[in-house]
């Protein structure tokens, strides 16, 4: 039997520029197979930078850079991309609010 969840939220962590890559096909991948599907990749340390400076216009939207990566950096994050104040925070409040935690 094939039990389909109607409301899948996932968070795909990328704290690497691999990781962003995979994240972003992730994420893609997710969305083709389950439109409806909520998604998010929460960005922080190196996967920051990567994001940045190789901006990825169907997925900049679904990310969500950690403003302390971006405050350490000394960087900006553009309009198109929503920031968190912590990563961690961010994954572990997600996490206990039932997103499924995927590290990409």
């Amino acid at each position: 039997m094939n039990v389909i969840n109607p409301s899948i939220r996932v968070l795909l962590h990328a704290p690497t520029e691999s990781s962003l890559e995979r994240a972003r096909n992730n994420a893609l991948n997710i969305l083709r197979e389950r439109p409806e599907a909520q998604v998010h990749i929460v960005v922080n340390a190196e996967g920051v930078r990567a994001a940045l400076q190789a901006p990825h216009p169907e997925t900049d939207s679904l990310l969500l850079m950690c403003a302390n990566t971006l405050r350490k950096m000394e960087l900006t994050a553009p309009a198109t991309c929503q920031t968190v104040p912590g990563a961690a925070m961010a994954l572990v409040s997600m996490q206990q609010d039932g997103w499924i935690y995927i590290r990409a």
